[in-house]
């Protein structure tokens, strides 16, 4: 038994495992790499040959969880995509929008490198097609909570709600052999305990050997204010000084989760009229999804649902589908917010609503997740004087703010809670975090408890026989 790291090692995205059971061969997620150094891995061949992987498991639907999929598929993979169904949904969405935002890029990028005279790090084509797109998602197979899938004779997974985005899960894989049960838990993406809309992460207690994520490995998230509160403050300031609120939005869970707590606040009088536009049509799309999935919802927006009070809806609230429409935004006079992706300013429509308000004193930047090293949202939290957009530099005039309570990830303490309800696991493997945050969680549980912690590096080889 055998246990390869190939992506999200001593860094954020690209999570990606292969774990050989005998002559069983699974890959768990295959992630797109985001940060800037390491995007030539999105390039290069799989690691292991894609023919000859029998299954691939799913976490959930973020793209640096899934974004390579298509990828392998269009390389030889064809076993079966194991997934809940809501991951499944989502995954639709997130493939398709990833292989037009590619074309878009590519066809952007070849006209400018052809003007400026100049050729770019990578191929000036699309990773992957929207048929790629549709060959994978035909492979996919509907996996349920707490319910095992038979991979082999010997080996089962099943997946665990890891409360982080609608139908995330941590997997748990059984491999029997002579009447003994050895289990090795993959964490996923685990969320925070007490969230609105998704359920609590799941508890469980038996494992040999763990694969926990470290993102936010080597601090807590600030507690001196509600979420709701740091939103409100923010938002006000923003309006007095006459400006557009912009904020960089995951399109799953961080939309709905925003529009849940804007429209609280409206419908509150905490906040002033103001439009607020969606500016996604994924984020708008995905919104869908978690109506039709509201069994995966926790028991306070089942309670709201029952009510019959809307689950994202509030006045001023505009949907934004067309690119007329997003550019039109633009030119509003006076305050507004917008909602637009991606949530790291890698792609999408923030990155346009940022070179109109950057430059603007006025105007406010409010980040609500995880910047990964490497991309321009990190430097924007990172205070840089101006920044790189479409080939131009734009100076940074605009203010720069953070709300901490909307993070989708469990922090350094809800980490720890949740590692320590095991019976004492053989070795503890930490992925998915900066070197920095994966080593301080590292000492920190090598002091709390007598267990080998592992910090592997891309393409480490364990064998846990």
């Amino acid at each position: 038994m055998k246990l390869q790291f190939l992506g999200a090692n001593q860094q954020v995205t690209g999570s990606r495992y292969f774990l050989e059971v005998d002559d069983l061969r699974l890959m768990i997620d295959c992630g797109m790499f985001q940060e800037r150094e390491f995007l030539d891995r999105n390039w290069a061949k799989s690691p292991v040959l894609p023919s000859t992987i029998d299954h691939l498991l799913l976490t959930h639907a973020h793209l640096d969880h899934c974004g390579l999929i298509p990828r392998l598929v269009s390389q030889g993979f064809k076993g079966p995509i194991h997934a809940t169904s809501a991951t499944h949904d989502l995954s639709e969405i997130i493939l398709n929008d990833s292989a037009g935002i590619q074309a878009e890029d590519a066809a952007y990028k070849r006209k400018r490198h052809k003007r400026e005279g100049r050729k770019g790090p990578y191929p000036i084509e699309p990773l992957y097609k929207v048929q790629d797109v549709k060959d994978a998602l035909a492979l996919y197979q509907t996996a349920h909570y707490s319910k095992p899938v038979v991979l082999s004779k010997t080996v089962t997974a099943t997946f665990h709600d890891a409360g982080h985005i609608l139908g995330s899960s941590l997997l748990e894989i059984c491999i029997r052999k002579n009447k003994t049960i050895q289990r090795i838990v993959f964490s996923g993406d685990l969320g925070q305990k007490d969230k609105p809309i998704v359920c609590d992460p799941t508890v469980l207690e038996k494992a040999d050997y763990v694969v926990m994520e470290s993102t936010y490995g080597d601090r807590d998230h600030p507690n001196t204010e509600g979420t709701e509160e740091q939103l409100a403050k923010i938002l006000g300031d923003a309006v007095e000084r006459g400006g557009n609120i912009l904020v960089p939005t995951f399109a799953v869970e961080r939309a709905q989760e925003l529009l849940f707590y804007l429209g609280r606040l409206t419908h509150q009088k905490i906040l002033p009229h103001l439009l607020v536009f969606l500016d996604s049509p994924m984020a708008i799309d995905v919104t869908s999804v978690f109506r039709n999935h509201r069994e995966l919802m926790d028991e306070e927006m089942q309670a709201r649902l029952e009510s019959g009070r809307p689950m994202f809806d509030f006045p001023g609230l505009q949907l934004v589908r067309t690119r007329q429409d997003s550019m039109a935004i633009n030119h509003i006079k006076g305050s507004c917010v917008i909602l637009a992706g991606s949530g790291m300013c890698t792609a999408g429509r923030i990155k346009h609503h940022l070179t109109h308000n950057l430059p603007r004193p006025e105007s406010t930047v409010v980040f609500v997740g995880y910047q990964a090293r490497g991309t321009l949202g990190r430097e924007l939290v990172e205070g840089r004087p101006d920044v790189r957009i479409h080939g131009q530099r734009y100076p940074v005039r605009a203010k720069i703010a953070q709300v901490s309570g909307l993070s989708a990830h469990a922090d350094r303490s809800g980490l720890l809670d949740w590692l320590g309800h095991f019976k004492k696991p053989r070795r503890v493997f930490l992925t998915h975090g900066e070197k920095k945050a994966a080593l301080d969680l590292s000492a920190e549980i090598g002091s709390r408890w007598d267990v080998d912690v592992q910090v592997p590096e891309y393409g480490d080889v364990f064998d846990l026989a």
